[in-house]
């Protein structure tokens, strides 16, 4: 496990604070009506930035397995998400000209909500998925699915098996990985020699512009910019290619990986754009964190007052979804029942538990329209427009949604 005071990709000492959340459960762990009278286990939400690689991080207090052992995030209950996956394979699938004879390997494949649409092509792909709940359920879909967390012996065994892929993929893994070193050199004993390696990533220049503190939470060890990115695949020889700029997560990025050695061709544009932008930010000076912690705590405030003032007004408020970086929200901000009667999500295996510290019901959308609340909170704001599609009927009676980041928004 990780020392809680030198950093995890180059060991120098973890010195500058980014942002002090405070104490919180772990994001994933709803409880039941039974575990709500039972002690909880709350840990340090401290990030920081190291002086020497600016990697953004949060130690590691709590192990991967830990986490994972039951996880009930299942990425398909996204409608928009297994779109963006659909979209992702059919440019990919033309870029590289994969068929019958090629191999596709993702690692987190979650429940197949990406590697599906590889099988509709019949293009041969295998998913590496460290929770075992989530892997039965891609494996009922017919995709091939390996329980594991992604290691260098893993890869190595993995390979032997199945032999090195063309395409890797490794979507919203990279940040969640403690062992950053150990995980990309494992990466590279999966690829091919001309082959590619996607990886997509919440961009950490996003994060800091648009103050999105509650994507801060202890499954997420890295906070991740292009420039660390670079540098940290350089090092086990490596090299990043190009960037796309996509909007999921609140502003990620989508970067293209081959080995050093291969034909691929020097950096893009697209690349030279996006490392201009973080230098123009401040991202390769400690200046610049400093005053994240201060645009949070603005934040938390101004949502408390939009939050007390409805409840003197007599409005009800009640929430959307139940997803990690909500947690993160309510606990760091100290909401709980009396300020948001419930929650809602979509996710059957969220529904009829209680939201880790701050014990908010879960119920499905359902209840909205028995309840007909005046405010309808969104707490994964990323997916605002799909939710408020979805939900469009809440204007029946005046109803309204709101989201909390980058500021309070009413609409």
């Amino acid at each position: 496990m990780q020392s809680c005071n030198a950093c995890r990709f180059c060991g120098a000492k973890l010195q500058t604070t980014f942002v002090d959340l405070g104490k919180t459960p772990l994001c994933e762990t709803f409880l039941n009506s039974e575990a709500l009278g039972k002690p909880e286990s709350f840990y340090p939400l401290h990030a920081f930035v190291c002086g020497e690689c600016f990697l953004v991080q949060l130690p590691e207090h709590v192990s991967p397995p830990e986490i994972y052992r039951d996880y009930p995030y299942f990425s398909s209950f996204s409608s928009s998400w297994v779109a963006h996956a659909r979209d992702y394979c059919a440019s990919i699938v033309n870029q590289l000209r994969l068929d019958s004879s090629s191999l596709v390997v993702e690692v987190a494949s979650n429940d197949g909500y990406l590697l599906q649409h590889f099988v509709e092509r019949e293009i041969p792909c295998v998913g590496i998925e460290p929770a075992e709940n989530v892997a039965l359920v891609a494996r009922e879909k017919g995709i091939t699915t390996e329980t594991a967390f992604l290691g260098k012996e893993v890869a190595d065994q993995f390979a032997q098996r199945h032999g090195l892929a063309d395409l890797v993929i490794a979507n919203n893994v990279l940040a969640h990985v403690p062992d950053i070193n150990d995980f990309i050199q494992a990466l590279k004993m999966l690829l091919g020699p001309e082959g590619r390696a996607t990886l997509e990533f919440p961009h950490l220049l996003c994060l800091m512009r648009e103050i999105q503190f509650d994507t801060i939470y202890h499954e997420h060890f890295s906070y991740l910019s292009l420039f660390f990115v670079e540098q940290a695949f350089a090092r086990w020889g490596l090299r990043v290619f190009d960037v796309e700029e996509i909007p999921t997560h609140g502003g990620s990025l989508r970067v293209h990986v081959a080995h050093s050695e291969s034909n691929r061709g020097s950096r893009s544009e697209r690349m030279e754009r996006v490392l201009a932008d973080e230098v123009d930010y401040g991202l390769r000076t400690l200046d610049v964190y400093g005053s994240f912690g201060r645009d949070v705590v603005k934040l938390k405030n101004e949502l408390l007052l939009f939050l007390i003032t409805a409840k003197k007004s007599g409005k009800k408020v009640v929430g959307y979804g139940a997803p990690g970086k909500g947690n993160t929200l309510l606990n760091y901000c100290g909401i709980r029942s009396d300020l948001l009667e419930y929650t809602v999500d979509i996710s059957p295996h969220k529904q009829g538990l209680y939201t880790p510290g701050t014990h908010i019901p879960i119920y499905s959308p359902d209840k909205i329209f028995e309840t007909k609340p005046d405010y309808l909170l969104i707490l994964p704001w990323n997916l605002a427009t799909e939710i408020t599609q979805q939900m469009h009927a809440i204007r029946a009676w005046d109803g309204k949604f709101v989201t909390p980041v980058p500021k309070i928004t009413v609409h």
